[in-house]
């Protein structure tokens, strides 16, 4: 199947760039490999959208979503397999086929960062995960911890107090990276105890997560903490191992392009948090997806 622009990505960058594809007149397909959203479903609340006052971060990826299939673009969930990035058509593959495109946009955003700790991958899904909004509610009434000092950490803390009995929030350093409205609120919460200059060891448990080994890296005393889950937020990290060799990477492996997303391949975009760039926010997400798909269309419509 043949469409003028294929975009790899259904987040805000990617739902956003189809918007903008299919009002140019194009054909576009979107691919998605695990939900349409990205990061932005993790979110218990966006307040910082523009025109919106406050909204979920599920919510605001439905609009999306429901906004481009009004227009009729076809979003399919399927994962790259393999692609051509350097050939006219360009070729991605997917377990189910192959797709030719004039012009590729590169949306799929970023992954969590993970802890790295004995423990963590052998309870992934067992007590360890990335997404409070998606299984806080598998620990209503028990006691919980959650990794990191950011804006993720401290959101998802306030969002575990409103049904953990008590959330752990733990974080290396002695401030926390978020924002102080965000830290203020967290300090409020009488079920959120705080652990400042403290690093997991170990999460501890057979079939299940039972606690946590905790090191103070100030003293190096180290003591254990039992919990039911832990929610790791240490941050994202770009996922683009699969395009080396198909675009130029920076040295911490995001895409190479600048405010016109334009990637080193000739008809190859780079749209939201996937690419280069000082801020990664919603907005910018979006304003990226915009810039990428007019480049994009402008680009398919000179191409015979």
């Amino acid at each position: 199947m043949s469409y003028d622009i294929l975009i790899l990505g259904g987040g805000p960058a990617g739902l956003t760039a189809a918007l903008y594809a299919k009002r140019a007149g194009v054909s576009v397909l979107v691919l998605e490999k695990t939900i349409y959203g990205g990061q932005v479903i993790n979110t218990p609340t966006v307040e910082n959208y523009p025109g919106i006052h406050t909204i979920t971060g599920v919510d605001l990826a439905m609009a999306l979503h429901e906004q481009v299939a009004k227009l009729g673009v076809e979003v399919r969930m399927e994962e790259p397999l393999s692609l051509q990035l350097d050939t006219d058509p360009k070729v991605v593959t997917t377990a189910r086929g192959s797709y030719e495109a004039k012009t590729v946009i590169i949306a799929n955003g970023v992954k969590r960062r993970q802890l790295g700790c004995p423990g963590e991958e052998r309870l992934a899904g067992r007590g360890v995960s990335y997404c409070a909004t998606c299984d806080g509610a598998f620990f209503q009434g028990m006691e919980t911890a959650i990794v990191g000092g950011g804006n993720t950490a401290l959101e998802d803390a306030l969002f575990l107090a409103n049904q953990c009995s008590t959330v752990h929030l733990i974080h290396r350093r002695d401030a926390f990276r978020g924002s102080a409205i965000l830290a203020e609120a967290v300090a409020k919460r009488e079920n959120i105890v705080l652990h400042y200059d403290t690093v997991v060891e170990e999460v501890l448990g057979e079939d299940k997560v039972t606690g946590l080994r905790l090191k103070q890296v100030k003293t190096g005393e180290t003591k254990e903490l039992p919990v039911a889950g832990v929610f790791v937020a240490i941050g994202l990290m770009p996922d683009n191992a699969f395009l080396a060799g198909q675009v130029e990477l920076d040295k911490a492996g995001y895409i190479q392009a600048g405010e016109d997303c334009r990637t080193s391949q000739p008809g190859v975009y780079a749209a939201g948090d996937t690419r280069t760039k000082t801020v990664r926010q919603i907005v910018t997400a979006a304003a990226d997806g915009a810039v990428a798909a007019l480049g994009a269309a402008g680009v398919a419509g000179t191409v015979k």
